[in-house]
């Protein structure tokens, strides 16, 4: 006979509901004290909502913030990788192809004197730059290399399940990855028509619009926490033509 199994979840809550009637049982049994008995079975009631308020409104919320803090944390380590990977010579590429490109770099020289109010500004000069790109101006065949040796690494960046909580972030890996499968398909890239040309520039501008986006909230969080990667980034910055690795 098949052997039947119970689901824990009822045995445990009528356990406890027959141990606690037991034990007021037996304190009736001692003390025939009643009116004890039921005056503490109301205070503990009444206190049961304070425990309810203490760790739903307060205890919850303490140890959701440290939670978020630590998806934040592993977070920004999955963003440093891309930009160590894939993000700073992406920036560089697709600047190739902005005709005007040297008008916003200028502002986009970030230093160590840098304040939230000029990361700020920067993100809303960003805004304004509407620039169209120009195909012709840029190496599209290097672009396409470059994607394509890096889709396997785009793959598992977007099979993180983290991600989903930084949705900007998540939209620039969408972008990319379609660029490169645009690209992909196209076999000969000197060939193509003006609608085409177009059409390539409109996936170039967005995934260079969402990088440049996120790359200046990176730069912002490592100023704050870890100032010697921010020095590396700033000594490879995309956007600062006298930028060395080396220390002069």
């Amino acid at each position: 006979m098949r052997k039947k199994v119970v689901d824990w979840q009822i045995i445990f809550p009528l356990a406890l509901l027959v141990l606690s009637a037991l034990f007021y049982w037996i304190s009736y049994a001692f003390f025939h004290n009643g009116r004890y008995i039921i005056m503490t079975i109301l205070d503990n009631i009444g206190f049961a909502f304070f425990e309810v308020l203490l760790v739903t409104l307060i205890i919850h919320r303490l140890l959701s913030a440290r939670e978020k803090r630590a998806l934040l944390k592993k977070l920004n380590m999955v963003i440093d990788t891309f930009f160590s990977e894939v993000g700073t010579e992406l920036i560089q590429r697709c600047v190739a192809f902005d005709p005007h490109a040297s008008d916003m770099a200028a502002k986009l020289v970030v230093t160590g004197a840098w304040s939230d109010k000029e990361f700020f500004l920067a993100v809303k000069d960003l805004k304004k730059h509407t620039t169209g790109l120009e195909l012709h101006k840029g190496d599209v065949e290097g672009l396409k290399t470059f994607l394509l040796s890096k889709r396997s690494f785009l793959l598992s960046l977007l099979e993180n399940q983290n991600l989903l909580e930084h949705e900007s972030f998540t939209d620039l890996l969408w972008a990319t990855f379609h660029l490169a499968d645009e690209l992909s398909r196209r076999k000969d890239l000197t060939s193509l028509s003006t609608a085409d040309q177009q059409h390539l520039c409109g996936d170039i501008k967005r995934a260079y619009s969402q990088i440049i986006a996120e790359w200046l909230a990176y730069m912002k969080h490592l100023k704050t926490d870890y100032p010697y990667l921010f020095s590396l980034a700033m000594r490879t910055n995309p956007f600062d033509a006298k930028a060395s690795v080396e220390l002069q």
